[in-house]
């Protein structure tokens, strides 16, 4: 039997305009898409009219697939679809399990091709206005899960060199530890007024940014209410946003300009 091949694709930070030209050939080319939580809905508009669309996306509290159940149908899809592609948000292989993915597919005998996507750690912080380096303030930049794996009995993460040892942190799936994160890089040497700013929703239209300081954390978390999707960033490259926030200063002109046309007459 001649197997189809899986693509890992990554869909991009949100915004479809985002998404790389391979991708989109990929999306609109394949059989069968398995597509994350994370994915907008509107790139799967590219696709097939015939093509199979199955979600198997992880929500906090919710699991529509568990991973092993996402490997063995990739594994399957191949026997009934000659493209077979497997959709996350972001890069497939930052935070995204693509690696494992990857890894039962080698097993499989199963050909397969990974698409890199644009990072929501970048591409979030840039739609906020916040270059993850910049001379003179950051010649480092680290991704960290806010999120380890539950079966864990103790962190792997090496706080101290983070507190220490890079000067920009990006922090995926950390929302719901923040304050505990906060508090680790203080208790390890990280000054406490240094910069932090939430992004949810990052480069989507309705994209909010919050901006404090390590030491304010549980004010601002008492005072809005922040959740996923959201990537933080820590780091005196916060501190760039006042002046570089070109994208709320966008989306706040077309919203003028739409309410202006709202109120003009006919």
């Amino acid at each position: 039997m001649q197997l189809g091949k899986v693509y890992l694709v990554g869909a991009g930070p949100g915004d479809p305009d985002l998404l790389t030209i391979k991708a989109y050939n990929l999306i609109s080319a394949a059989g069968c898409i398995v597509y994350d939580h994370l994915v907008n809905p509107a790139i799967l508009d590219y696709a097939r009219s015939d093509a199979e669309i199955i979600y198997a996306g992880k929500q906090s509290g919710k699991c529509a697939m568990r991973q092993e159940a996402i490997n063995a149908l990739l594994v399957t899809k191949t026997t009934e679809h000659e493209i077979v592609v497997r959709l996350k948000g972001g890069d497939p292989f930052v935070f995204g399990r693509g690696g494992e993915e990857a890894e039962t597919l080698v097993d499989c005998g199963i050909e397969w091709e990974v698409v890199p996507g644009i990072s929501s750690g970048v591409a979030a912080a840039a739609y906020a206005g916040i270059p993850v380096t910049q001379r003179g303030l950051s010649t480092s930049v680290t991704f960290v899960t806010g999120h380890e794996d539950p079966t864990k009995s103790t962190s792997t993460i090496n706080w101290q060199h983070l507190a220490k040892g890079t000067d920009t942190l990006v922090f995926f799936m950390g929302v719901g530890h923040l304050a505990d994160i906060a508090d680790s890089l203080m208790q390890h040497g990280r000054a406490a007024n240094t910069p932090l700013a939430v992004i949810q929703w990052g480069t989507y239209q309705h994209q909010v940014t919050h901006v404090t300081d390590l030491v304010s954390v549980r004010e601002l978390l008492a005072c809005e209410e922040i959740r996923p999707p959201a990537i933080i960033v820590i780091g005196e490259v916060v501190r760039m946003r006042e002046t570089l926030r070109w994208f709320d200063k966008a989306t706040a002109i077309a919203e003028e300009t739409r309410q202006a046309s709202d109120l003009s007459p006919a």
